[in-house]
């Protein structure tokens, strides 16, 4: 016998939190709990005096005699790499030597220059001298696989650094075209593995997933876990629930209670619910949401990260199988995996990845040349041209609030302006104050001065001035003489310092290799306080040139085949900053035919028409987008196949014909019929609603019917389903409303330009006429809202998005005016803003004065906005 106090709490006082996480692991309240709730306080880890007061002293020493004999430790795991990727006959490093060799003659087939020889070199000797070959051959064995099947997939972060990397088509940054550094990417004094990241197309990852357990198995390869843990809304809603309070008030406070408030406001908002003792209530209630704040919640799969081992995974680690099927996950997090070394090869999903190869597809179908992503051409003016204008919806990485307004301020005019755009809008860079020295020095406004030449050899790129991490680190081992482990241990501090504190070690090391190196305070000071907002989280610039690299394909895409472009971003969806809406919105902003679901010529996705109508915009054989079955609410792909099979064989004549031949269930063709896609049977969606309650069920008599009987047995039904009964069409209104709740977009007139018909909008500027407004003047204007935005690096102001029939609004809101409008701002779908237009060259924004809610009159339209991204 032992002595053992079934320990819940390390300390008496988490009573109240152990009892609410009772109540949620049961689905039930606090008060419902019943026997399942513990009786006292006592199960908490006690001191040893007051054990030998309630234990016996020979169960006690039992109890620390089991403990004794436990005396596994961590240390005595040993990870070893999988060993399939090296063929018998070889040894690792000859291997990844000839595979290197043969990758380096394709990347540089005349000759390769004598500076990358040399780093391939440098690279492959510390590999061997680290033991890695085997990481880098099964990365490379999993890059190969995707494009033997043509999945398209790019290496990101530390890797671009590596020559290495870049031979083995692991990423397609050249390294000699960025500042690399490679320790960054391995350093002897780490020890510790590479960490290689590849997207791949985010709708064919499972298909790379599948490969790696077929090839491992599922008994030495899984996926890495990660905690979730508690945030203000998901901890308001379980711990209101535990508390018994009103579901309706607890879903209320969970939406309104924006996560800027002070929990002061907590009593406020219970004394509005008009709850008994709400102040007593209202602070139960806020310790507990407290407690449970970073509390784990529950443990989920990470995003991508497998571990694969020579032996059974479970000789290291416990797993359990995934929710998903053929799924296996480990119980471990990433920083477990990275403290016990193991090998972690991060399998990722971009939906970019996926749209463009869609797009190339399309190219292809219907174009001459052969497109392909190398063979887009390099630095095209017009591509950058559109960039600087800030037309970068759908392109990725620069389609943010942020990046629009960015673009057209920075003006990227090369690849490396688009690598310094990726990482410069971002906290680490807005914090230290980095990103409008850089501007004033890139428009000439500021002298670009450099304290020696060390450091100019490090920042010359970025005019003087820190963008990227690399940057930071090599500036400290110039500037203030840190040695390479100095400087790696820095690394590592700015990637923690807001949790630990350890940067701010670092600060008189930095400050004082700088002053005896001759630079001045001031400049010590400035460098140090742009380090420090790099712990905000700033861009590696190998990471900011695998993005970069992608921004440009998109790019180019979007100005020279703008129907493709578009429409294989419809097909990639969901993925991106934007909906189905305000995609095609901008589509037909951009002159491209946008032409209606329907039945007699959509396919599950959208595709390329040719052009019904050519416009004074269109070029010689234009394209247009047909919308696909996808948009349908409550629809189905494989009832889409169905319509297109018999639709092939030949065409529909009426509505039974659609519904038998396609075999069509009442709610398929219900959703058809919301989604306006009969018209060519139907005059208007009334029509084709009533027609389709006159369709009879499918008769086994006639589920052969030959073609040679087809017309006498469609002239039937014709004359069932044409009564000759005429409805009323519906309005516009009518059918805008059915067009949202049916496929979430409509291709009719914008709700704005209907509401601008009515009083209260008429004298609400339109986006496109602000460009002729001058700076500071008063402007009304009305939009839907698109989205909020409320970046920590923005001192607690509140962007919103508005979008009319031609285009977007940026809005601010200052923090004084939250409190004042807080419902329109936290829940309005329509808004109208009275404020002043502030403009910086292209860039215009509103700073909102006065907010009305208008939502009502859009009442019933399913309009979701993109909130708090």
């Amino acid at each position: 016998m032992v002595a053992c106090n079934d320990v819940h709490m390390h300390t008496v006082n988490r009573k109240m939190l152990q009892d609410t996480l009772t109540a949620i692991r049961h689905n039930t309240t606090i008060q419902q709990l019943g026997l399942k709730l513990q009786r006292n306080g006592e199960r908490y880890l006690r001191p040893w005096h007051r054990l030998v007061k309630l234990y016996p002293m020979n169960l006690l020493k039992e109890t620390m005699h089991i403990s004794h004999l436990c005396q596994f430790s961590l240390d005595e795991l040993r990870y070893e790499y999988p060993k399939e990727v090296v063929p018998s006959h070889l040894s690792p490093p000859s291997y990844l030597r000839a595979i290197v060799m043969d990758g380096a003659e394709k990347r540089w087939p005349e000759e390769i220059p004598i500076k990358i020889q040399q780093q391939i070199n440098n690279e492959l000797q510390l590999i061997k001298e680290m033991k890695y070959e085997y990481y880098f051959l099964t990365v490379y064995d999993i890059v190969q696989f995707a494009r033997s099947r043509n999945i398209l997939c790019q290496g990101r972060g530390s890797a671009a650094n590596s020559v290495v990397c870049y031979c083995l088509f692991i990423t397609e940054v050249n390294p000699s075209k960025i500042d690399v550094l490679f320790e960054r990417f391995i350093s002897k004094g780490r020890q510790e593995p590479p960490d290689i990241d590849v997207d791949f197309e985010h709708e064919r990852r499972e298909e790379i997933m599948q490969y790696i357990y077929k090839k491992y198995t599922r008994e030495r390869a899984a996926i890495a876990a990660t905690v979730i843990t508690y945030r203000p809304r998901s901890a308001i809603r379980d711990v209101g629930k535990a508390m018994g309070i009103d579901p309706i008030f607890i879903d209320q406070l969970a939406k309104s209670l924006a996560w800027w408030d002070r929990s002061g406001d907590l009593v406020k908002r219970f004394k509005e619910g008009n709850f008994d003792n709400h102040t007593q209530t209202a602070q139960q209630f806020h310790q507990l949401v407290q407690l449970l704040l970073r509390f784990p919640r529950h443990l989920s799969q990470h995003v991508g990260g497998f571990i694969i081992t020579k032996n059974p995974i479970t000789t290291l680690v416990p797993v359990e199988n995934a929710a998903m099927p053929d799924r296996t996950i480990i119980q471990w997090d990433k920083e477990d995996i990275e403290t016990l070394g193991l090998l972690k090869v991060d399998v990722l999903a971009l939906g970019m990845l996926t749209a463009i190869r869609k797009a190339i597809d399309l190219i292809n179908s219907y174009s001459k040349i052969s497109l392909s992503i190398h063979s887009i051409p390099k630095e095209d003016k017009d591509t950058y041209d559109m960039l600087c204008q800030g037309d970068s919806i759908g392109v990725f990485q620069v389609e943010s609030r942020a990046q629009m307004a960015m673009l057209p301020r920075l003006k990227p005019r090369n690849f490396y302006d688009l690598v310094v755009e990726v990482a410069i809008v971002r906290p680490g860079p807005i914090q230290g104050d980095m990103v409008h020295p850089y501007l004033k020095r890139r428009q000439g406004i500021e002298a670009v001065i450099y304290p020696s030449n060390a450091v100019k050899s490090v920042l010359e790129r970025t005019l003087g001035i820190p963008i990227f991490q690399e940057q930071v680190i090599k500036l400290a081992m110039v500037a203030a003489g840190f040695s390479g482990s100095d400087a790696d241990r820095l690394r590592r501090a700015m990637a923690s310092w807001r949790r630990t504190g350890e940067l701010e070690q670092f600060g008189d090391q930095l400050i004082q290799g700088m002053l005896e190196r001759g630079h001045d305070m001031a400049f010590a000071q400035r460098i140090f306080n742009q380090i420090k907002g790099f712990g905000e989280y700033g861009f590696p610039e190998s990471h900011a040139a695998s993005f970069a690299l992608l921004v440009y394909l998109s790019a180019w895409i979007k100005r020279h085949h703008p129907a493709a472009f578009y429409c294989a971003i419809l097909n990639s969806q969901p993925m991106g900053f934007y909906s189905p809406s305000q995609l095609t919105q901008d589509a037909k902003r951009h002159h491209i035919t946008v032409l209606p679901i329907d039945v007699n010529h959509s396919e599950w996705d959208h595709i390329l028409e040719q052009c019904p109508h050519q416009s004074s915009h269109s070029q010689a054989n234009q394209l247009a987008i047909r919308l696909g079955f996808r948009l349908v609410k409550e629809f189905n792909q494989q009832a889409a196949n169905r319509i297109v099979r018999a639709r092939q064989q030949r065409t529909f004549h009426n509505l039974q014909d659609i519904s038998r031949r396609s075999q069509l269930s009442q709610g398929e063709m219900q959703s058809l019929v919301k989604a306006n896609a009969l018209l060519s049977f139907a005059s208007h969606r009334h029509q084709a609603h009533w027609q389709s309650q006159a369709i009879e069920e499918i008769r086994p008599l006639f589920d052969n019917v030959t073609a040679k009987h087809a017309i006498s047995y469609h002239h039937t039904i014709d004359d069932h389903l044409n009564d000759n009964i005429q409805l009323p069409a519906p309005s516009e209104i009518q059918d805008l409303k059915a067009d949202y709740a049916a496929t979430g977009l409509t291709l009719k007139r914008h709700p704005i330009a209907i509401l601008r018909e009515t009083k209260t909008f008429k004298r609400c500027k339109k986006a496109t006429e602000l460009v002729h407004l001058n700076h500071r003047r008063f402007v009304r204007i009305a939009g839907l809202v698109t989205g909020r935005q409320r970046p920590g690096t923005a001192t607690g102001v509140l962007f919103l998005t508005l979008e009319d029939e031609t285009g977007n609004f940026n809005v601010v809101v200052w923090k004084y005016l939250q409190e004042r409008y807080r419902q329109p701002l936290l829940s309005g779908k329509l808004l109208q803003i009275n404020g002043v237009i502030e403009r910086d060259n292209h860039v215009i924004h509103i700073i909102a004065g006065e907010i009305f809610d208008y939502s009502h009159a859009l009442e019933k339209l399913a309009l979701k906005s993109r909130d708090f991204h």
